[in-house]
């Protein structure tokens, strides 16, 4: 369909039809609380108006499409604009949806007009201002233009916006016919028409709708607000001991800001920071952050972290936290623990090993003192867990830094670590947490929302909630498998029952969405495979939802074995002469027609965190952990694992190999 462009705004059309009127100024979340509460008339009333509204963008009709679908249960008068930016136009709904070019002025409009038998009301307001940062400060966002109740500026704004949708959709002309004669409209301003003739509202449910979608917009701003400046507050202490690292070789200096800024931001009454390492004993404590009024541990041989209560969960790589020191069982089982924490008036502590490449150089220590417990929150202890990142870069670096060129690469390479680990859980986190927070609110505060719909968002925060534990999952699975703590079990093992699982469990997950078509080319006689069934099982199952993730549904995953013979060399004991050995080998190939891979790409995608930027994250998501787990497996297994592509759009191959049982 051709889109047409209409000539110029409503507001200028509207402001030139009736000179008498003067604009003014409103902010989205301002504009947002007087549309809800302007449909609410609609959702409760039992009128049945000309609903006319314009979203401006097809992505913020999308927010609120659920809502105008039950509009359209209470009248067969709706028109629903926006600029288009998929298939907004042929999307099926029970309402005439009109797509604008997005240069057109009314782009940049919003507008919500009803006309009923009992009451009139629009919006028609111009956006001119927006924040700097649009994406954290949507709310905040400028317009310029009328909200009123007046009738007949009313019934002037839905006649000149339904000549306007005849621009775009010639085809709605008998159905615009039938809305105009029905309501009696005009895009003329006519003087027989009193101004405030039949407006009958309810006003008090009018008012108390209001109140409660502007509070809910200044809790929503809040809380944006609130998120900035904790990013940002969290960014600079981030980036000042990034940068005290790398403009310092003395880490004693490092040591002191971390302390210093640590036990500043949280103001609990104590930061510690010790180096440590499970073979050796515990060194005096040399660098402390204090509160005033609290007992100094400077110079105390103290490490919490040799306890055998602590060091179990720490040698787990991962952080400790302690809410109440009085009320933990473990610890009160402990007189001389209770007694030593007593003595430094620690009621609540947190803490973190510091790592470095695997290796426990360190221990960052916060206490909270008093007589009051302190819940430490995810983000707080990810924060610290960041900083520890830092800082064990630092304790390294005394170490090593003579040799300048192998520390850069560490550096280098940590920072990448850490900008796609955040990226990552930035992101893959963040994004289902949103959805089943907005969903859970919605649960909450819409009492009156139909049983399909409360079924929809809790079947919505569920994938969700399924996204998130996978991610955790492959977070688990390549530390274990990089630690080596997995645990094998070598058998013979059929690749066709193997595949019958993957493939039964990938359409059950997959059965709400369209897939590939999945093609067996398997030899009639397969030999069996020495593998670990469970591992095996995994690297086909991550394989082929890659394979279906990046191929489009009409096109076709291909698996194929074939039995193969590597060439691989022994060394005699005692000749310690090179001999080779032919080895029979089963290898499986995956193939897809999917959007292919750079050939400069085809190694780099099996190292962990790897996202090709712009084009699988942007578009797929994940982790970059599937690759990078799949070739920890196999390599465990015996075989090798690699990919072929002849490019962008050309399809990919991935290839394994497994030793025959």
């Amino acid at each position: 369909m051709s889109v047409m462009k209409s000539a110029s705004s409503l507001l200028q059309d509207l402001l030139q039809t009736l000179p008498h009127l003067r604009p003014q100024i409103y902010f989205k979340a301002s504009l947002t609380a007087l549309s809800h509460a302007m449909e609410d008339l609609v959702l409760v009333g039992k009128d049945k108006p000309l609903v006319i509204a314009n979203f401006q963008q097809e992505r913020f009709y999308r927010q609120e499409s659920r809502r105008y679908r039950r509009i359209a249960q209470r009248t067969n008068q709706v028109y629903v604009l926006a600029a288009r930016e998929s298939d907004f136009a042929a999307v099926s709904v029970p309402y005439a949806t009109i797509p604008l070019d997005p240069k057109d002025d009314l782009a940049q409009e919003w507008h919500l007009i009803i006309i009923g038998q009992k009451y009139a009301a629009c919006i028609v307001a111009l956006e001119f201002a927006s924040p700097v940062d649009a994406a954290a400060l949507d709310q905040a966002r400028q317009f310029k233009g009328i909200w009123t109740f007046d009738r007949q500026v009313s019934m002037v704004a839905a006649g000149l916006l339904l000549d306007k949708i005849l621009v775009y959709r010639p085809e709605l002309a008998a159905a615009v016919k039938r809305s105009q004669k029905r309501y009696g409209l005009s895009s003329k301003a006519l003087p027989g028409v009193e101004s405030d003739r039949i407006l009958e509202i309810d006003a008090r449910l009018f008012t108390d709708r209001l109140v409660t979608y502007l509070q809910s917009s200044q809790y929503k701003q809040l809380k944006a607000y609130r998120t900035i400046t904790k990013k940002e507050r969290n960014e600079r202490l981030i980036n000042l001991i990034t940068t005290a690292i790398r403009s310092s070789l003395k880490p004693e200096e490092v040591f002191q800001i971390t302390v210093r800024e640590l036990g500043q931001l949280f103001s609990p009454c104590r930061c510690l920071l010790y180096p440590y390492q499970v073979s050796e004993v515990p060194a005096p404590i040399d660098y402390e952050w204090v509160a005033f009024d609290f007992p100094a541990m400077k110079g105390e041989n103290w490490s919490l972290a040799t306890h055998p209560l602590f060091q179990a969960a720490l040698v787990g790589d991962r952080s400790l936290a302690i809410s109440d020191t009085a009320q933990d069982l473990g610890i009160r089982a402990d007189p001389q623990l209770s007694s030593q924490l007593e003595r430094w008036q620690i009621r609540s502590c947190l803490l973190v090993p510091i790592r470095y490449q695997g290796i426990w150089v360190g221990i960052l220590e916060l206490h909270h003192c008093g007589d009051s417990a302190y819940v430490w929150s995810d983000s707080e202890q990810a924060l610290v867990e960041a900083i520890a990142t830092s800082v064990g870069v630092a304790l390294i670096q005394a170490q090593a830094y003579r040799n300048l060129e192998t520390l850069n690469q560490q550096l280098a390479a940590l920072e990448r670590t850490q900008s796609n680990l955040i990226a990552i859980v930035g992101h893959e986190l963040r994004t289902p947490l949103s959805t089943i927070q907005i969903c859970l609110e919605s649960l909450v505060s819409e009492g009156e929302m139909p049983p399909e719909m409360q079924q929809s968002m809790l079947q919505t925060a569920l994938t969700d909630l399924e996204r998130m534990r996978r991610l955790i999952q492959d977070f688990l699975t390549l530390s274990r498998l990089e630690a080596g703590s997995m645990r094998w079990q070598i058998e013979p093992i059929s690749l066709q029952v193997s595949l019958d699982l993957v493939l039964g469990s990938l359409k059950e997950r997959l059965s709400v969405q369209p897939i590939p078509q999945i093609v067996l080319e398997l030899p009639p006689e397969l030999p069996l495979v020495q593998a670990d069934g469970e591992g095996l099982i995994e690297v086909l199952t991550k394989l082929l939802d890659n394979a279906c993730k990046f191929t489009k549904p009409d096109g076709k995953v291909t698996i194929r074995a074939q039995v193969i013979n590597l060439e691989t060399e022994l060394v005699t004991s005692v000749s310690s002469q090179r001999k080779l050995k032919l080895q029979r080998m089963l290898e499986v190939i995956i193939a897809d027609t999917g959007r292919g891979i750079e050939p400069n790409q085809l190694e780099a995608i099996f190292q962990r965190f790897y996202q090709e930027e712009g084009f699988l994250r942007r578009t797929i998501g994940g982790t970059g952990l599937g690759l990078a787990i799949c070739r920890q497996i196999i390599q465990k297994l015996g075989g090798e694992i690699w990919a072929t592509s002849g490019g962008k759009n050309q399809g990919s191959e991935f290839h394994f190999t497994l030793a025959i049982a």
